[in-house]
Formats: C-alpha cells, sequence, structure tokens
C-alpha cells in the first residue's frame, strides 16, 4: 500500500561519466585507442570556452573535460576508479589484446575468486593516473539483474 507516498523511480543505468584531465590533447589521445577498441564512438562540444570530447555507445557517455588544477590520487575522497565491463572472460581477454595493441600499457586478463568465482580482468591507468577496469558480466551481476523482483 502507497499510503500518499510517491513512487520511487528505478535508475536504469549510468547516463554520463565526466573525467576531469590535466591536458586534454594527451587524454585524448588514450582514450581515442581506448575507446576506439571498446566500440565507442567520438564527438565533441564546448560548454563555456571548455572544450569537451565525448566517447558513447549506446549506454552510456564517457567525457574528457579539462581540469581546473591538482592531480588525480585514487585513495583521496573521490573516485578510486572506473570499471567497464564486458560479456564474457573472453571479451575481457579481447580487450586486453586490442588494447595492448593500441600502445597501451594493461594487465593480462586473470581472474579474481577472491572477488567471485567467475571475475576475470584486466586494469590499466589513463594519463592522469585515472585507474580503469574491464571485467566481465559476472553470474552473480546477471542473476541479480535477471531476478530483481523476485527478492
Amino acid at each position: 500500500m502507497n499510503r500518499g507516498n510517491p513512487p520511487k523511480p528505478e535508475v536504469i543505468g549510468i547516463d554520463h561519466i565526466y573525467i576531469a584531465v590535466s591536458d586534454v590533447a594527451t587524454s585524448e589521445g588514450f582514450y581515442d585507442r581506448l575507446m576506439g577498441v571498446l566500440g565507442f564512438r567520438k564527438n565533441s562540444f564546448d560548454i563555456g570556452r571548455d572544450h569537451h570530447i565525448q566517447y558513447y555507445n549506446r549506454h552510456f557517455g564517457f567525457v574528457l573535460r579539462p581540469a581546473r588544477g591538482g592531480t588525480h590520487d585514487p585513495y583521496s575522497p573521490g573516485l578510486h576508479h572506473l570499471c567497464l565491463r564486458v560479456d564474457s572472460a573472453e571479451d575481457v581477454a579481447d580487450a586486453a589484446a586490442g588494447i595492448r595493441q593500441a600502445g597501451i600499457d594493461v594487465t593480462e586478463p586473470k581472474l579474481y575468486p577472491e572477488y567471485a568465482p567467475d571475475y576475470c580482468a584486466i586494469f590499466l591507468s589513463d594519463p592522469d593516473g585515472v585507474r580503469l577496469e574491464i571485467t566481465n558480466y559476472r553470474q552473480e551481476r546477471r542473476d541479480r539483474h535477471d531476478r530483481w523482483t523476485e527478492s
């Protein structure tokens, strides 16, 4: 029974992520290679005097914007890392091969059973030290998605 409370909207995904970078041209070169391997498209736009580079796919946008000072420290308050999901462990391995072929240092694909029995991931960092991860769509996540209304 609702009793007059408004319904709670369900968040259905991430719409966009903005990363502030110290050097847009350097970061653009890095992300052109990385996001190209992952099948993202690209456009750019200006907000005020700031030039933005957007990488996007059917699910969300990933935007670079110029920073206004400072450097990224993954252990200070704020973003620790960004994890992108691909469908399978094989896709993680394919991403690693493509990223390496694009000239970007990336870890070898590896299982991390301490996280989940089927957790496979790779790790890399962007030019500002922002940590990035690519992982597979694990069974636990699939079950959560598929059985959401059951719990």
